[in-house]
Protein backbone atom coordinates (compact mmCIF):
# COMPACT_ATOMS: atom_id res chain seq x y z
CA UNK A 1 0.00 0.00 0.00
CA UNK A 2 1.02 3.36 -0.81
CA UNK A 3 1.10 6.25 1.19
CA UNK A 4 -1.72 8.24 -0.42
CA UNK A 5 -4.26 4.98 0.65
CA UNK A 6 -2.99 5.64 4.20
CA UNK A 7 -6.44 6.81 6.08
CA UNK A 8 -6.52 8.06 9.93
CA UNK A 9 -9.82 7.06 11.35
CA UNK A 10 -10.63 8.95 14.84
CA UNK A 11 -13.90 7.43 16.22
CA UNK A 12 -13.94 6.49 19.83
CA UNK A 13 -13.02 3.04 20.51
CA UNK A 14 -15.06 0.51 20.57
CA UNK A 15 -16.96 2.73 17.06
CA UNK A 16 -14.52 2.55 14.77
CA UNK A 17 -14.32 -1.42 13.68
CA UNK A 18 -16.48 -1.02 11.44
CA UNK A 19 -15.52 1.25 9.09
CA UNK A 20 -11.94 0.18 9.64
CA UNK A 21 -13.17 -3.22 8.42
CA UNK A 22 -14.77 -1.92 5.59
CA UNK A 23 -11.53 0.66 4.56
CA UNK A 24 -9.33 -1.76 4.54
CA UNK A 25 -11.72 -4.39 2.16
CA UNK A 26 -11.76 -0.84 -0.11
CA UNK A 27 -7.97 -0.93 -0.89
CA UNK A 28 -7.01 1.51 1.97
CA UNK A 29 -4.55 1.20 4.92
CA UNK A 30 -6.52 2.44 8.04
CA UNK A 31 -4.77 3.81 10.87
CA UNK A 32 -7.02 4.47 14.02
CA UNK A 33 -6.47 7.36 17.17
CA UNK A 34 -9.58 7.99 18.62
CA UNK A 35 -10.10 11.42 19.65
CA UNK A 36 -13.11 11.27 21.83
CA UNK A 37 -13.85 8.26 24.69
CA UNK A 38 -17.34 7.89 25.71
CA UNK A 39 -18.19 7.53 29.62
CA UNK A 40 -21.64 6.17 30.24
CA UNK A 41 -23.20 7.89 33.13
CA UNK A 42 -24.53 4.97 35.77
CA UNK A 43 -26.25 5.82 37.69
CA UNK A 44 -28.09 8.13 36.05
CA UNK A 45 -28.15 11.13 38.37
CA UNK A 46 -31.73 11.81 39.90
CA UNK A 47 -33.33 14.20 37.72
CA UNK A 48 -32.21 12.44 34.63
CA UNK A 49 -33.61 9.05 36.11
CA UNK A 50 -36.84 10.58 36.46
CA UNK A 51 -37.47 11.31 32.67
CA UNK A 52 -36.70 7.72 32.55
CA UNK A 53 -39.66 6.57 35.30
CA UNK A 54 -41.37 9.68 33.35
CA UNK A 55 -40.64 8.08 30.03
CA UNK A 56 -44.85 7.28 29.01
CA UNK A 57 -45.49 10.67 29.58
CA UNK A 58 -43.50 11.56 26.52
CA UNK A 59 -45.67 11.33 23.04
CA UNK A 60 -41.73 11.82 21.07
CA UNK A 61 -38.86 9.91 22.27
CA UNK A 62 -35.31 11.28 20.18
CA UNK A 63 -31.73 9.45 19.84
CA UNK A 64 -29.46 11.49 18.83
CA UNK A 65 -26.87 9.10 18.24
CA UNK A 66 -25.57 5.87 18.14
CA UNK A 67 -24.14 6.30 22.06
CA UNK A 68 -27.56 7.92 22.66
CA UNK A 69 -29.26 4.78 21.35
CA UNK A 70 -26.83 2.13 23.03
CA UNK A 71 -26.43 3.53 26.56
CA UNK A 72 -29.70 5.54 27.01
CA UNK A 73 -31.57 2.23 25.99
CA UNK A 74 -29.52 0.37 28.51
CA UNK A 75 -30.77 3.00 30.87
CA UNK A 76 -34.67 2.68 30.16
CA UNK A 77 -34.63 -1.31 29.77
CA UNK A 78 -33.75 -1.40 33.30
CA UNK A 79 -37.03 0.74 34.50
CA UNK A 80 -39.11 -0.64 31.46
CA UNK A 81 -38.67 -4.14 30.47
CA UNK A 82 -41.45 -3.49 28.38
CA UNK A 83 -42.02 0.00 26.78
CA UNK A 84 -45.12 1.83 27.45
CA UNK A 85 -47.48 1.60 24.48
CA UNK A 86 -48.23 4.81 21.55
CA UNK A 87 -44.38 6.39 21.51
CA UNK A 88 -42.77 7.00 18.23
CA UNK A 89 -39.08 6.50 18.27
CA UNK A 90 -36.87 8.36 16.08
CA UNK A 91 -33.44 8.35 15.50
CA UNK A 92 -31.31 11.31 13.70
CA UNK A 93 -28.66 8.46 11.75
CA UNK A 94 -28.50 5.31 9.88
CA UNK A 95 -26.46 3.70 13.09
CA UNK A 96 -28.51 5.12 15.77
CA UNK A 97 -31.31 3.73 13.96
CA UNK A 98 -29.99 0.44 13.96
CA UNK A 99 -28.90 0.63 17.24
CA UNK A 100 -32.95 0.66 18.15
CA UNK A 101 -34.25 -1.66 15.36
CA UNK A 102 -31.90 -4.55 17.16
CA UNK A 103 -33.88 -3.81 20.36
CA UNK A 104 -36.65 -4.72 18.48
CA UNK A 105 -38.14 -0.80 17.85
CA UNK A 106 -40.11 0.65 15.02
CA UNK A 107 -37.74 3.92 14.32
CA UNK A 108 -38.50 6.74 11.87
CA UNK A 109 -35.42 8.49 10.68
CA UNK A 110 -33.90 10.77 7.90
CA UNK A 111 -33.60 9.17 4.68
CA UNK A 112 -31.14 11.43 3.46
CA UNK A 113 -29.66 14.62 5.77
CA UNK A 114 -28.98 12.42 9.03
CA UNK A 115 -28.84 15.41 11.14
CA UNK A 116 -30.62 17.47 13.65
CA UNK A 117 -31.86 19.31 10.95
CA UNK A 118 -32.79 16.09 8.26
CA UNK A 119 -35.03 15.05 11.76
CA UNK A 120 -36.92 18.56 11.78
CA UNK A 121 -37.74 18.59 8.13
CA UNK A 122 -39.82 15.02 9.13
CA UNK A 123 -43.63 15.83 8.66
CA UNK A 124 -44.16 13.76 12.23
CA UNK A 125 -42.43 16.78 13.86
CA UNK A 126 -43.60 20.07 12.26
CA UNK A 127 -46.52 20.81 14.65
CA UNK A 128 -45.77 19.73 18.58
CA UNK A 129 -48.56 21.79 20.48
CA UNK A 130 -49.41 20.22 23.29
CA UNK A 131 -46.81 17.03 22.96
CA UNK A 132 -43.79 16.13 25.43
CA UNK A 133 -40.54 15.25 23.67
CA UNK A 134 -37.60 13.36 25.65
CA UNK A 135 -34.45 13.77 23.39
CA UNK A 136 -31.74 11.23 24.53
CA UNK A 137 -28.17 12.31 24.49
CA UNK A 138 -24.57 12.95 26.18
CA UNK A 139 -24.02 16.06 28.28
CA UNK A 140 -23.65 19.20 26.95
CA UNK A 141 -23.35 19.60 22.87
CA UNK A 142 -25.81 21.55 20.17
CA UNK A 143 -29.06 22.69 21.59
CA UNK A 144 -30.63 23.88 18.29
CA UNK A 145 -32.52 20.58 18.33
CA UNK A 146 -34.15 21.26 21.70
CA UNK A 147 -34.94 25.18 20.75
CA UNK A 148 -36.31 24.19 17.45
CA UNK A 149 -38.98 21.76 19.00
CA UNK A 150 -40.22 24.51 21.60
CA UNK A 151 -40.65 26.76 18.96
CA UNK A 152 -42.50 24.46 17.22
CA UNK A 153 -44.83 24.09 20.21
CA UNK A 154 -43.39 20.98 22.54
CA UNK A 155 -42.32 20.61 25.91
CA UNK A 156 -38.82 19.25 25.78
CA UNK A 157 -37.05 17.36 28.25
CA UNK A 158 -33.21 15.60 27.77
CA UNK A 159 -32.30 12.67 28.94
CA UNK A 160 -28.37 12.53 29.21
CA UNK A 161 -26.61 9.01 29.65
CA UNK A 162 -23.40 9.64 28.57
CA UNK A 163 -20.32 11.71 28.71
CA UNK A 164 -17.88 12.34 26.24
CA UNK A 165 -14.45 13.40 27.08
CA UNK A 166 -11.27 13.81 25.15
CA UNK A 167 -8.86 10.30 24.83
CA UNK A 168 -5.82 10.51 26.40
CA UNK A 169 -2.95 10.99 24.22
CA UNK A 170 0.29 12.76 24.08
CA UNK A 171 0.67 15.55 21.36
CA UNK A 172 3.98 13.89 20.40
CA UNK A 173 1.92 10.36 20.01
CA UNK A 174 -0.26 12.15 17.65
CA UNK A 175 2.06 14.18 15.82
CA UNK A 176 4.41 11.38 14.97
CA UNK A 177 1.10 8.82 14.02
CA UNK A 178 -0.37 11.98 12.00
CA UNK A 179 3.21 13.61 10.26
CA UNK A 180 5.22 10.13 10.55
CA UNK A 181 2.49 8.00 8.60
CA UNK A 182 1.72 10.99 6.25
CA UNK A 183 -2.26 10.01 6.23
CA UNK A 184 -3.65 11.77 3.36
CA UNK A 185 -7.07 11.41 4.05
CA UNK A 186 -8.57 11.84 8.30
CA UNK A 187 -12.18 10.54 8.66
CA UNK A 188 -13.26 13.28 11.28
CA UNK A 189 -17.18 12.51 12.96
CA UNK A 190 -17.76 14.99 14.90
CA UNK A 191 -17.19 19.23 15.75
CA UNK A 192 -15.66 18.02 19.24
CA UNK A 193 -13.31 15.60 17.66
CA UNK A 194 -12.21 18.03 15.23
CA UNK A 195 -11.28 20.24 17.93
CA UNK A 196 -9.36 17.63 19.68
CA UNK A 197 -7.13 16.53 16.84
CA UNK A 198 -6.23 20.44 15.50
CA UNK A 199 -5.53 21.26 19.50
CA UNK A 200 -2.88 18.12 19.59
CA UNK A 201 -1.00 19.70 16.75
CA UNK A 202 1.34 22.36 17.41
CA UNK A 203 0.51 25.38 14.74
CA UNK A 204 3.25 25.05 12.60
CA UNK A 205 2.54 21.09 11.95
CA UNK A 206 -0.82 21.73 11.75
CA UNK A 207 -0.09 24.37 8.54
CA UNK A 208 2.09 21.73 7.08
CA UNK A 209 -0.91 19.24 6.74
CA UNK A 210 -1.41 21.17 3.35
CA UNK A 211 -1.67 18.06 1.05
CA UNK A 212 -3.89 16.06 4.32
CA UNK A 213 -7.78 16.02 3.32
CA UNK A 214 -10.08 16.06 6.06
CA UNK A 215 -13.38 14.13 5.73
CA UNK A 216 -16.45 15.39 7.85
CA UNK A 217 -19.63 14.13 8.51
CA UNK A 218 -21.80 17.49 7.51
CA UNK A 219 -21.30 20.95 6.80
CA UNK A 220 -21.12 22.31 10.05
CA UNK A 221 -18.70 20.68 10.88
CA UNK A 222 -16.90 21.99 7.36
CA UNK A 223 -17.59 25.31 8.29
CA UNK A 224 -15.80 25.24 11.36
CA UNK A 225 -12.74 22.97 9.91
CA UNK A 226 -12.31 25.86 7.72
CA UNK A 227 -12.30 28.45 10.42
CA UNK A 228 -10.05 26.29 12.21
CA UNK A 229 -7.82 26.45 9.67
CA UNK A 230 -7.78 23.21 7.60
CA UNK A 231 -7.10 23.81 3.58
CA UNK A 232 -8.79 20.58 2.30
CA UNK A 233 -12.13 19.42 3.60
CA UNK A 234 -14.53 17.05 1.96
CA UNK A 235 -17.90 16.60 3.12
CA UNK A 236 -19.70 13.30 3.41
CA UNK A 237 -23.35 13.12 2.93
CA UNK A 238 -23.39 11.88 6.70
CA UNK A 239 -21.39 10.29 9.28
CA UNK A 240 -22.70 6.40 8.69
CA UNK A 241 -20.16 3.83 7.39
CA UNK A 242 -21.59 3.90 3.95
CA UNK A 243 -21.48 6.97 3.75
CA UNK A 244 -17.74 7.48 4.88
CA UNK A 245 -16.50 4.87 2.89
CA UNK A 246 -18.41 6.21 -0.46
CA UNK A 247 -16.63 9.72 -0.03
CA UNK A 248 -13.57 8.21 0.80
CA UNK A 249 -13.47 6.34 -2.58
CA UNK A 250 -14.84 9.14 -4.62
CA UNK A 251 -11.99 11.15 -2.68
CA UNK A 252 -9.26 8.45 -3.54
CA UNK A 253 -10.37 8.16 -7.62
CA UNK A 254 -10.27 12.09 -7.69
CA UNK A 255 -6.74 11.82 -6.44
CA UNK A 256 -5.07 9.05 -8.06
CA UNK A 257 -6.33 10.93 -11.30
CA UNK A 258 -5.10 13.91 -10.75
CA UNK A 259 -1.88 12.25 -9.65
CA UNK A 260 -2.04 10.45 -13.04
CA UNK A 261 -1.97 13.27 -14.58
Amino acid sequence: MTADLRVLVTRPAGQADSLITALGDAGFTPLHMPMLQIDALDPLPGAQRQRVLDLDLYTHVIFVSANAARLGMAQIQDYWPQLPAGQTFWAVGESTAMCLQAEGLEVSRPEQDMSSEGLLAMPGLSDLRLQRVLIVKGEGGRRFLEEQLRARGATVDSLECYRRGYAAHDALECQKLVLGREPALILISSGEGLERLTGLLQPEEHTNLAVTTLLVPSERVAEQALILGWKNVKCADNASDSAMLAAATAWREAHLGETQH
